[in-house]
């Protein structure tokens, strides 16, 4: 019966039960100081972080973007199997110009003048025994053309099957040390960027009013004496990765280059300018890892003798990927408001924590919560307020 009356009591104040807040003047200074504190850091905090730092008071919108990159720059190489030979652009960047992911070439692996008969595999694509390893018509997942059902002793004088494909096989297990194009060192790479921040109808580019012809001529991105101009050297971006030129030319490995646009377009927007970072994108970690640094093959073909022919080269190269992040932000009454609205709301904080410490944890709790707290039964029949 009385947990029956409890529980109707428990309703009724629910239903029937209005509270109000009462304001109390507490005079104690360590309450005091805790409020004070308390409002204080909420102030440094929406106007320090939330107005002057994120810039609440702004809208935002992130950028469009296009990129193109030229790469300059001279390598030699003296091969015995090809000879002298002076390699540019064209021969070394991949795709030749203007993609924003693109390969230098720093070193190689050639083999000449391959054409279409039968010869035995390199002993890395697989060893055997007898001609029944060789099944006619089949290929192995690491092989060098289709088999044609015969195991006989290679130039090595391992056996290995003998295919039907791109002959003499290629070996690519002695790959020059130093790397071949070791001058890549000192090529440069030239990046155009442009950005639309749509929202604003704002168009920037990297060639910024202060470049100039005869500036662009000259300038190589530094970060601290140069950090406007948009011509890099690899060797400079190798040193702003941590990493040695050299080890990075012998196996290839893929860079990063992140131009990042952050506009306060409420200033003029010739202060809207670019920086540049770069990031190795995969290094290896232990000296066992496998597959490190970054390669891929292409061929050159022609016709001799009236037999197609080509040269394979396995390329090993620095791959660079060229990244675009941006945001403008410029004043909007709305997201202000918003941000001034959140800031009073934060306020609130202070006396959530004041009324905590005043009911919970001070020894005079119950003197407090008897000034605070007050039940008042109401009437509102007719006639009442006489």
């Amino acid at each position: 019966m009385m947990e029956s009356n409890r529980l109707g009591k428990k309703v009724s104040d629910f239903l029937f039960e209005y509270k109000t807040p009462r304001m109390i003047a507490l005079r104690d200074k360590r309450i005091g100081l805790i409020f004070r504190l308390i409002q204080l850091v909420v102030l440094v905090y929406v106007v320090g972080w939330v107005f002057i730092y994120e810039k609440g008071y702004q809208c935002t919108d992130s950028t469009t973007s296009s990129v193109s990159v030229k790469v300059k720059g001279f390598g030699f190489t003296n091969l015995s199997t090809v000879g002298p030979k002076v390699l540019d652009m064209v021969d070394y960047t991949f795709p030749s110009q203007g993609s924003d992911s693109f390969v230098i070439m720093t070193n190689y692996i050639i083999t000449p003048k391959q054409s279409m008969k039968f010869c035995t595999q390199h002993h890395t694509s697989g060893e055997c025994d007898s001609d029944s390893d060789c099944p006619t018509g089949k290929f192995s997942r690491y092989g060098q053309g289709i088999m044609n059902g015969k195991c006989l002793n290679n130039s090595e004088g391992v056996k290995t099957c003998e295919v039907f494909g791109w002959c003499p096989a290629e070996n690519d297990h002695h790959l020059p040390n130093p790397p071949l194009l070791m001058a890549a060192e000192n090529f440069t790479i030239f990046i155009k960027n442009s950005v639309t921040f749509t929202a604003f109808g704002v168009s920037r580019r990297n060639l910024v009013e202060s470049i100039t012809k005869a500036y662009l001529q000259n300038c190589t991105y530094h970060k601290v004496h140069q950090p406007l101009c948009p011509v890099f050297r690899l060797g400079y971006i190798a040193e702003e990765i941590k990493a040695n030129f050299s080890a990075l030319a012998y196996k290839g490995a893929m860079i990063g280059i992140v131009i990042n646009w952050e506009c306060d377009l409420d200033r003029p927007v010739t202060q809207c300018t670019p920086t540049y970072s770069f990031h190795q994108l995969y290094r290896s970690l232990t000296k066992d890892q496998v597959s490190v640094g970054f390669n891929f093959r292409y061929a050159k073909y022609y016709v001799e003798n009236g037999t197609e022919v080509r040269d394979l080269y396995k390329v090993f190269g620095i791959r660079f990927d060229v990244m675009v992040h941006g945001k403008a932000g410029k004043f909007n009454i709305i997201p202000t408001m918003t941000t001034v609205g959140s800031g009073i709301g934060v306020f609130g904080v202070a006396t959530i924590v004041c009324d905590f410490v005043l009911l919970r944890l001070i020894p005079k709790r119950n003197f407090y919560k008897q000034k605070k707290f007050k039940n008042v039964e109401a009437s509102l029949s007719a006639g009442s307020g006489n």
